[in-house]
């Protein structure tokens, strides 16, 4: 029996609300936070599983290859998707991979799945991760592997080499269908993730599956550098401020009811739902 390969792609996003970027370069300083399993990564693997586990049932093997882009220090999450049930985990790192936008973070993905799991069946990635909310890469990494593509799944069902995906998008419930080897992309509401167990997490540590690949293993060019060759220009980073504008009005009530209704009637009653248009003259 063909065993059926499930890649999940995860991220591990800064563990922080205001995250440390380097205004020069426009990337986060990662190695200056602690990092998690991105929220959308997670129900990603979620996914994987709860397919795994039904699979099983029939009686038919999975295997869930974890894939993860990153400094070292992202390790830690391929051994947490192992204790959640993963099989085998993979951190692409190196230094001239780092600061790669979403084109070039595709194209390595893309690269390594060619090379090491060319017999994929299913790719998952998270909609979008918290540290970028850019999803852009699961579409990209499909067109990357020239695979078809469904996006903010929230229920996926197996049918042979043929995939299910019940989805709501723009009000609309829909139900699509696609031949594998697909991707597919997974709703933040969908997929609640599990806890890990002790067992599992003893299991991780004592015989995870995890290896690190570097440039010179995916046959990247000796003078690539993800920060110079990625066609994305960050050219500012900052931090939102509030700012607000105080205004007296003085006068009689009625005169500044009035001018209340004057000058901001619409916004009241947008925000009210209601025409209040004439109740000034009411008061």
């Amino acid at each position: 029996m063909k065993m059926f390969k499930i890649l999940v792609c995860i991220k591990q996003v800064p563990m922080v609300s205001e995250l440390p970027w380097d205004s020069k370069t426009g990337t986060l300083k990662r190695e200056l936070a602690q990092g998690m399993m991105d929220p959308s990564s997670r129900r990603a693997l979620e996914a994987g599983l709860q397919i795994k586990e039904t699979r099983a049932e029939l009686g038919e093997k999975t295997q869930i290859i974890v894939l993860s882009m990153g400094p070292p220090m992202a390790m830690e999450i391929l051994y947490q998707a192992k204790s959640l049930g993963a099989d085998k985990g993979i951190l692409l790192s190196d230094r001239a991979m780092a600061g790669a936008d979403t084109f070039l973070t595709s194209f390595i993905l893309a690269r390594f799945i060619k090379k090491e799991v060319p017999d994929v069946d299913l790719v998952l990635c998270g909609s979008q991760t918290s540290d970028s909310e850019t999803g852009q890469v699961g579409p990209q990494l499909a067109e990357e592997l020239s695979i078809p593509a469904i996006g903010y799944a929230a229920d996926i069902q197996l049918q042979g080499q043929m995939v299910r995906v019940h989805r709501h998008v723009d009000d609309f419930f829909e139900v699509l269908e696609m031949d594998l080897p697909g991707l597919v992309t997974i709703d933040q509401a969908a997929y609640t993730p599990r806890y890990a167990a002790f067992g599992g997490v003893q299991d991780a540590f004592e015989t995870a599956d995890i290896i690190q690949v570097d440039a010179r293993r995916l046959g990247l060019d000796e003078n690539f550098n993800a920060v110079k060759d990625s066609p994305t220009r960050i050219v500012d980073v900052y931090s939102p401020t509030t700012r607000k504008e105080n205004r007296v009005l003085k006068g009689t009530a009625k005169a500044v009811v009035d001018q209340l209704f004057e000058d901001y009637g619409k916004i009241i009653s947008s925000a009210m739902g209601k025409d209040l248009k004439g109740q000034g003259e009411k008061i």
